[in-house]
């Protein structure tokens, strides 16, 4: 089966490192925005800006396969803590920020541990969810596949790998934290390692 060029919709070293291995041995030739030389417009955050990670997800796939001319894959993902009314969920990247508590991984992480302080463990359960996105072309219908993994939340974080608040996320099929596990066991389990799983086994039963 010939190669098929993909754009992968994301600029996250973290998210281009986990999906690089997801596809490896797959009949897919990756592409990501810097390989394509699309450089960071002003617009680009506001693709972000949606109400479930669907909205966001087919944004990015629709705006990167418009500029790229490319069939287009693209993710939204988050953490949906149930002590937390399902916070911080699609605002899951810049919750910190949102809050005027700083910005980035260990800013979201720190307010994530603020807000459960005193929360005992029986109800910090949580779960990462994450929607892909596919298009075929910028005006194709896009292809959802969605996907859930299930754990809780950790008092203070565990391990030095992963990214995001994988450091305090135990993963119920790993009896672990996400950071703590390798990629191998994490892409295993994980809401986008299986998202994009079910993903790919439709593409590759397209008639060609």
């Amino acid at each position: 089966m010939p190669e098929s060029k993909l754009l992968v919709a994301t600029r996250n070293e973290g998210k281009i490192r986990e999906i690089r291995d997801l596809f490896t041995g797959l009949p897919f030739q990756l592409v990501f925005p810097a390989d394509q030389f699309l450089e960071r417009l002003p617009d680009e955050p506001d693709l972000e800006r949606g109400t479930s990670f669907a909205e966001n997800a087919v944004a990015k796939a629709r705006y990167f396969a418009k500029r790229g001319n490319v069939a287009t894959l693209a993710e939204d993902s988050g953490l949906e803590v149930d002590a937390l009314d399902g916070a911080p969920g699609v605002f899951s990247a810049r919750w910190a920020q949102m809050h005027g508590v700083g910005a980035g991984d260990a800013a979201n992480n720190a307010l994530l541990l603020e807000r459960l302080a005193g929360v005992p463990d029986e109800l910090r359960t949580a779960r990462y969810r994450c929607v892909v996105a596919y298009l075929e072309t910028p005006l194709a219908k896009p292809q959802l596949v969605e996907a859930t993994c299930e754990g809780r939340i950790l008092t203070a974080p565990r391990g030095s790998g992963g990214f995001g608040y994988d450091p305090l996320f135990f993963s119920a099929d790993l009896g672990m934290s996400f950071a703590e596990a390798s990629i191998a066991a994490k892409q295993r389990v994980s809401h986008r390692g299986r998202a994009i799983r079910a993903l790919v086994e439709v593409l590759v039963r397209r008639p060609t």
